[in-house]
């Protein structure tokens, strides 16, 4: 699905020279079908660089995708030029009678904090509750996910000892859900993170199903509401260099982080990091698309309001 964004997003040039489409504003309206409308939350500090990662798995499908940028308004970001959100972002208030066949709230570095005590709290959990009639199916991604099944679900996080960082074996564990058809029995995934949630907890809650996880990072991918909200605890969305940024940055800021697990050849941080996770994010993206947005999303969005 070819994304319909403003051409001056800085993503855009980027994505171009990984020969990924992404499509203008004139091509799109000369196309007569009616794209998928697809809104991003995005909480992450560096937003242009989750933005990059997000268009990246989105594009270079058989059908549009109109792409709305949102920021919850509540929350003034430190990381990222406030001249580009004010070109690219919407907020919440602006798109609040919208209507969207999918949903992504991503991931965001508050995870040491308690849920409540996160200053954006109070318009994140309005806005979670509002995603539940307003979009045909919603993806929350690491602290999103943990956010949305402590919100939803009363599931509440566990905190680490130590931060996950790196890309992990994982395992399918419903091979027949359409999210997993084309999964291999085992595939990988980034992580990046400092808290989990207890599967037993997962498996235990009525109207949630475990469809992932891992021996060594644990729980992967939750869906709940038969597809209708899907938490994904890890960064499939991830680019080849994102945690080695990560790493970088947190040596710099003095943190002495743990070099990421299973990334670098002969764990050399010097060497380009070897990627075995980009089959699985697209599947994933890919899947979620077709099976779970445009294979349930109604013709006139508005009738999600009469959906369960």
């Amino acid at each position: 699905m070819p994304v319909k964004v403003d051409e001056t997003l800085p993503a855009v040039e980027q994505l171009k020279n990984e020969n990924i489409f992404v499509m203008g504003e004139g091509r799109a309206s000369s196309q007569d079908i009616r794209p998928l409308r697809i809104a991003v939350l995005n909480l992450m500090p560096i937003k242009i660089m989750a933005e990059t990662d997000l268009l990246r798995l989105l594009s270079n499908t058989p059908l549009q995708i109109e792409l709305d940028l949102v920021d919850t308004g509540a929350h003034n970001s430190h990381n990222t030029p406030e001249e580009h959100i004010a070109a690219f972002y919407k907020t919440f208030d602006e798109i609040e009678q919208n209507y969207y066949d999918g949903f992504i709230v991503t991931g965001a570095p508050v995870e040491r904090l308690e849920f409540e005590d996160v200053d954006y709290w109070q318009r994140l959990t309005e806005i979670f509750d509002w995603a539940r009639t307003h979009a045909t199916s919603t993806l929350y991604i690491c602290w999103a996910a943990f956010a949305g099944l402590y919100h939803f679900y009363g599931i509440d996080k566990v905190m680490l000892d130590e931060k996950i960082s790196g890309v992990f074996r994982h395992r399918r564990l419903d091979p027949f859900n359409p999210l997993m058809r084309g999964f291999d029995d085992v595939f990988y995934v980034p992580h990046s993170r400092y808290a989990t949630v207890n599967a037993a907890d997962i498996k235990n809650c009525e109207g949630l199903e475990l469809l992932s996880e891992s021996d060594d990072s644990g729980v992967y991918i939750v869906m709940g509401r038969e597809g209708r909200e899907f938490f994904i605890t890890g960064h499939s969305e991830y680019s080849p260099m994102t945690l080695d940024f990560e790493y970088h940055r947190d040596l710099d800021k003095g943190i002495n982080p743990k070099m990421p697990c299973n990334y670098y050849p002969n764990d050399d941080p010097t060497k380009k990091p070897e990627v075995r996770w980009r089959s699985h994010a697209n599947l994933l993206f890919s899947n979620w698309l077709n099976y779970y947005v445009y294979q349930q999303t109604p013709f006139n969005l508005s009738d999600l309001a009469l959906m369960k």
